[in-house]
């Protein structure tokens, strides 16, 4: 899958030599020195994360802030231009022992799209080695969440509106159990019903599986509500990453409206 990516107004790259990593922090993801150049420009410089297991983990930022190269940085969709990202203490780059604890939507480019929801939610439970009845069974458990429109419609995931399509693909990343959930923009697209059915179920997930969940979103409402911790990107640097509470809504909200 190809990334675009626009360098207009992002960091110029530092041709100093690429730093030391160190990942010593004990999270169940880290990075450290962690940098992406496309065409002479760095798009993301990120010194130090660490992401602690069952720690529920918002991204967010302007567009072209790094929030996308960060999450395919952390799936090895893209090769760092120097540091590394250890999932689980092994290296992304240098492992596939980390694939089968972590699921994943960033795009419909994470789709089979000539293929029914059915179909792919058939093959994604294969790949996982699930049983029938463990698809049956997790199925019905996302039927809300599906308000009717995605299983037994016949219709292929490339004919689905923008926002089943969104859903399909979130659950199909759900399927497989994940210890780490990652998801990029997924209130975007989906109604307002689906959006509250999202949350709700994203605080299950976290409360009752004491799953990590790193979550992008444009949405600063959204994001306060699911994760207890916001990172904020600005042209490829962190520059807040600060536990939620009570006031971290209106901070962010004054962060962005400058």
């Amino acid at each position: 899958m190809q990334q675009n990516v626009n360098p207009v107004n992002e960091l110029p790259v530092t041709p100093p030599a690429a730093p030391q990593v160190n990942i010593e922090n004990g999270g169940i993801i880290n990075a450290a020195g962690l940098q992406k150049h496309y065409s002479g420009i760095n798009v993301l410089n990120i010194s130090s994360v660490s992401i602690a297991n069952g720690e529920s983990f918002g991204l967010v930022g302007n567009n072209g802030a790094g929030k996308t190269t960060f999450f395919r940085l952390i799936l090895d969709l893209i090769e760092a231009s120097a540091g590394e990202v250890m999932i689980d203490g092994e290296p992304v780059a240098r492992s596939d022992a980390w694939k089968q604890k972590v699921g994943s939507f960033l795009d419909e480019g994470f789709l089979i799209d000539f293929l029914t929801p059915d179909e792919y939610f058939a093959f994604t439970a294969k790949l996982y080695n699930k049983s029938e009845g463990d698809l049956n069974s997790f199925l019905e458990s996302m039927q809300e969440f599906f308000n009717g429109e995605i299983t037994g419609s016949g219709k292929l995931i490339r004919d689905l509106s923008k926002g089943n399509q969104k859903k399909t693909g979130i659950a199909a990343a759900l399927l497989g159990d994940p210890q780490i959930l990652i998801l990029d923009e997924p209130f975007t697209a989906l109604d307002p019903t689906s959006q509250i059915r999202l949350k709700r179920m994203l605080n299950e997930l976290k409360r009752t599986r004491n799953m990590t969940m790193l979550i992008s979103s444009h949405d600063l409402n959204h994001v306060t509500e699911v994760c207890e911790r916001i990172v904020v990107l600005e042209k490829g640097l962190v520059v807040k990453d600060i536990a939620t509470g009570e006031e971290t809504l209106k901070e962010l909200e004054s962060y962005f409206a400058v």
